[in-house]
């Protein structure tokens, strides 16, 4: 066996995913996943960091920069108990980090990832690959979305086009027809704005299932607001995050609007819908949609994307033989063993950058 873990947190910084992939097998094959949530108090820290930089010293960045990266050894220590694999059985293991800063569209651009590797690496003993966007986007690249060249390894079909619409708290497809390489994009929001409100007026982590945006009414006009954002009419390349789309934005196209919560909590259901339909009809129109991540398990949101979209079908992943909740984990123990082995992983036309590059820095085990 060749065994590889792969560890990711997204944007809306649910749990650590991680999941443990035999690349000796042909398709590959997952042996073991694991979401393991954030302590409380550490995602409060990182949500600081990330909404309140202002407010920030130095020595905060740096000390949660460690505790992430001992946050990610426990999710990867605590699968590998679970599946009585030991550490000395992985070969590497590829961490997303979680993301701190993505500015492409600065004059100096850059992205930044924290959960410090060499932790990791001293805390497991297993060699880890990290650091995988940065390359990129000093090759003139946006950094993101990474995850199309895996798309394009394990879900190209020569029977049908298909888009691989990843929704996490950012959106971004994956277009993969006979016609053209691969391509990609950020499409906007998906979870993010959703899981924010949901926050604020419920109390909770996220609405679960889409079941209170669905009690509320889309206001049409606050969704044309929304939809006026310059973002939407870039074209790709492009990426995007939490330093646009966050409740300071919202807040600026809401207004004094009296709209009830549950109303602005389906327009933005409706946003993501909208915005992700628009990008697919031009990108890929007619294409077999597959959704990954966890906006694929609220059926509200599937379902106002399928509307869209019909007759082409609406799945998700699940219908290709990999887990909605792990694509990205697999994807990043897959990038690890591409970087050991040297092969490039950046992907212009998806991220525009200069050409194809190694990304990633290895950190060897104890």
């Amino acid at each position: 066996m060749s065994l590889y873990l792969g560890l990711i947190s997204g944007t809306s910084m649910d749990a650590i995913d991680v999941a443990l992939v035999d690349f000796d097998a042909d398709p590959l094959r997952v042996l073991a996943t694991r979401s393991a949530a954030f302590d409380p108090e550490l995602k409060r820290r990182v949500a600081t960091l990330i909404d309140a930089p202002a407010t920030v010293a130095l020595d905060e960045i740096g000390q949660v920069d460690v505790a992430v990266g001992r946050a990610f050894a426990a999710a990867a220590l605590g699968l590998l108990a679970e599946a009585g694999i030991p550490p000395s059985a992985i070969e590497a293991m590829g961490s997303h980090g979680q993301t701190l800063r993505h500015r492409p569209d600065l004059p100096l651009p850059f992205t930044w990832q924290i959960g410090d590797p060499n932790v990791l690496a001293e805390a497991t003993g297993i060699t880890v690959v990290a650091d995988f966007r940065r390359r990129d986007v000093a090759a003139g690249g946006q950094g993101a979305p990474l995850v199309p060249l895996f798309h394009d390894q394990v879900f190209r079909s020569a029977a049908e086009n298909r888009v691989i619409l990843n929704l996490g708290g950012i959106a971004n497809v994956t277009v993969l027809a006979a016609d053209r390489p691969v391509y990609g994009f950020d499409t906007g929001p998906a979870n993010r704005l959703l899981d924010a409100w949901a926050s604020r007026h419920l109390g909770t982590e996220f609405d679960a299932d889409g079941a209170w945006a669905a009690s509320g009414r889309c206001d049409p006009a606050l969704l044309a607001r929304c939809l006026s954002d310059p973002y939407f009419a870039l074209p790709p390349p492009k990426s995007t995050g939490r330093e646009l789309f966050n409740v300071a934005w919202l807040e600026q196209r809401l207004g004094a609007s009296a709209a009830r919560p549950a109303d602005v909590q389906a327009t933005l259901l409706e946003l993501t819908a909208e915005s992700v339909a628009r990008a697919i009809r031009g990108c890929a129109p007619g294409a077999a949609v597959y959704a990954c991540g966890g906006g694929a398990r609220n059926s509200a949101l599937l379902a106002a994307i399928a509307r869209r979209l019909a007759p082409a079908p609406t799945l998700t992943t699940a219908a290709l033989g990999l887990d909605p909740d792990f694509v990205e984990a697999i994807a990043f123990a897959w990038f690890a063993r591409r970087t050991l082995r040297g092969e490039p992983l950046a992907t212009p036309t998806v991220t525009g950058g200069a050409g194809a590059r190694v990304l990633g820095g290895i950190y060897r085990g104890a």
